[in-house]
């Protein structure tokens, strides 16, 4: 699933917060009774989208989020939280910070989907478009209590070599992430799979471009999917660039769904992770295998199976 089709899928805006008794009123039956009675806290931060719990807790985004702290998830993740209202992101900042939740990351608007050329063109417009959204960011991460930001650099300027590609990439990212280390924010750069026009794909390339620029601002978001479709061997890797990883993203291969719909076996992934001590978010950047109210406990379970180790 690529990155625009999973935004427009899961990027419902969400409405007004509700009272309490006014929760979950599609919920309303034994089996989420139950659900919610007999959950604890995840070992590992799992990070929901808006839209994966809709159908047991509404179309609102605050009641999802509530909804999802009732059942042990503790961080919710935004990819479209700058094409959020300021008043919708501020609340959805306050309901995180009164549920002691925390914000995932959000993706940095300066080179929507269908991603363009960018960062590796060495372009002086697209150095400016990178660094005024920087600047634009650092107002929506203060309502929503983010701090991470994902970035992807574009394409290939399939007229330059790699290596001019890889300084211009360098270049254009470090007035950016100066300011956003003012602000005790971070780029979290993401390899990709989409499609083979992506110039950042592998998370050893990531790696190199982040000691690069050697600055607590910029790190890798390793994503768990795309990295099992563009390189496998995900364990190894995660440990090869474990000191420059900030952020980590989950999806299981092939369909980009929940752990256990594909190959990848993520009670052991998140076993080894979780003994490494990471503490951040793990963002669940992926769709629901099924649908309705039992694809959406399908997806509760399937957390719950992951995390049992």
């Amino acid at each position: 699933m690529e990155r625009r089709n999973f935004l427009k899928k899961n990027m419902l805006v969400g409405g007004s917060i509700l009272t309490a008794s006014g929760i979950w009123a599609n919920a309303n039956n034994s089996q989420t009774s139950d659900l919610i009675k007999e959950s604890q806290p995840f070992k590992l931060n799992y990070g929901i989208h808006d839209g994966m719990l809709s159908a047991l807790a509404g179309d609102s985004f605050i009641e999802q989020i509530k909804f999802a702290h009732s059942i042990g998830f503790r961080a919710i993740e935004d990819n479209g939280m700058m094409d959020r209202t300021p008043e919708m992101q501020q609340k959805i900042g306050d309901t995180l910070r009164e549920l002691g939740m925390s914000m995932g990351v959000f993706v940095l608007n300066f080179d929507h989907w269908p991603v363009k050329t960018s960062l590796t063109s060495g372009s002086k417009e697209w150095r400016e478009k990178f660094l005024a959204a920087c600047k634009e960011a650092v107002a929506v991460a203060k309502r929503c209590n983010a701090k991470h930001i994902t970035v992807v650099p574009g394409n290939y300027a399939r007229e330059l070599s790699m290596q001019m590609q890889t300084a211009n990439v360098i270049e254009a990212l470090r007035p950016g992430i100066e300011w956003l280390a003012k602000n005790n924010l971070i780029v979290v750069l993401e390899p990709l799979s989409d499609t083979p026009d992506l110039f950042l794909r592998y998370s050893d390339q990531t790696y190199a471009i982040c000691k690069a620029l050697n600055s607590p601002a910029c790190k890798i978001l390793f994503d768990i999917y795309h990295m099992q479709r563009n390189e496998g061997n995900l364990i190894k890797n995660i440990d090869a660039c474990w000191d420059e990883i900030a952020y980590i993203q989950i999806g299981d291969n092939p369909g980009r769904n929940e752990p256990g719909t594909g190959e990848i076996n993520y009670n052991n992934v998140f076993k080894h992770i979780h003994a490494k001590g990471y503490k951040g978010v793990l963002g669940m950047e992926h769709g629901v295998a099924g649908s309705g109210k039992e694809g959406a406990l399908a997806l509760i379970e399937a957390y719950k199976k992951a995390d049992n180790f």
